[in-house]
């Protein structure tokens, strides 16, 4: 009886390969969606703004210490001198040392005395 010569195995790689061209042309039509931004637009350079806090904002010390324009404030007593129209938003800018625990320690308290929303307001990173 004769033997039959044993098949040769499918190449395992041979499948990794078309999963890599799959995801190349996948990644090349996605790309390919968004449109380009116009070659004369120039976008804002935020670099070289100065840091001045928006006035209404309580800024968030590395020591803990609240203040608003400068002045310590408590945020219990800062909410109530607020009328309702300016409870809606309150903006907290936090220093960058600051304790995070701290931060939320500073939204709670605001919350409890009647901030109906309080935003951080941070810096966006550079590219």
């Amino acid at each position: 009886m004769k033997r039959l010569p044993k098949r040769a195995g499918r190449e395992p790689a041979i499948a990794l390969i078309n999963v890599v061209f799959l995801l190349l042309v996948f990644f090349l039509v996605a790309g390919s969606l968004a449109r380009p931004l116009d070659a004369d637009l120039r976008l804002v350079r935020v670099a070289d703004l100065d840091g001045t806090p928006p006035p209404d904002a309580l800024v968030l010390h590395p020591d803990g210490r609240v203040t608003r324009d400068g002045a310590d404030t408590d945020p219990a007593a800062h909410v109530a001198t607020l009328d309702e129209g300016a409870r809606a938003v309150l903006r907290v800018l936090p220093d960058r040392a600051a304790a995070a625990a701290d931060l939320v320690a500073l939204g709670r308290a605001l919350r409890a005395a009647g901030a109906e929303r309080v935003v951080i307001v941070t810096e966006r990173g550079l590219p």
